[in-house]
């Protein structure tokens, strides 16, 4: 079977938290992270982790509501992950996912690890969201 494009890498993962701030300094103090960016207006906080971003995310703040419940022992923490593809061509990315059922989000350009760029959402069959990111637009 051939694939209109090739996994690269892990782009981000998207945690959602009830304590933004603790868990910010938990991954920048103990594991070494740094912040990258902060977008206070929508509850997102994005960390370095080497090549990779973890992206912190408040559950009272924009974003954080959109996720539902707050993460607990029977309730999803992680929002969802993001894998870096190329090539990014969407009109084969969609012809692809439309053969195998899969309908897709809106596309739209999104920041990460490698800096903005388009990106991409979809739900695996047990309810995962998955953002597939293409290239920057410009390199970081």
């Amino acid at each position: 079977m051939t694939h209109p494009f090739r996994i690269r890498e892990i782009d981000h993962l998207v945690l959602r938290t009830r304590d933004q701030e603790g868990l910010v300094r938990f991954y920048c103090e103990v594991l070494g992270c740094r912040v990258e960016r902060r977008q206070d207006a929508i509850g997102l906080v994005q960390l370095r982790a080497g090549s990779s971003l973890i992206d912190i995310v408040g559950i009272d703040g924009v974003l954080g509501k959109r996720g539902g419940d707050a993460p607990a022992p029977r309730a999803r923490n992680l929002d969802h992950f993001c894998l870096r593809v190329e090539p990014f061509e969407l009109d084969a990315i969609r012809e692809h996912l439309a053969a195998h059922g899969v309908s897709i989000g809106e596309v739209d350009s999104r920041y990460g690890a490698e800096g903005e760029g388009p990106s991409l959402y979809l739900d695996d069959p047990e309810g995962n969201t998955v953002e597939l990111k293409g290239p920057p637009d410009s390199p970081r």
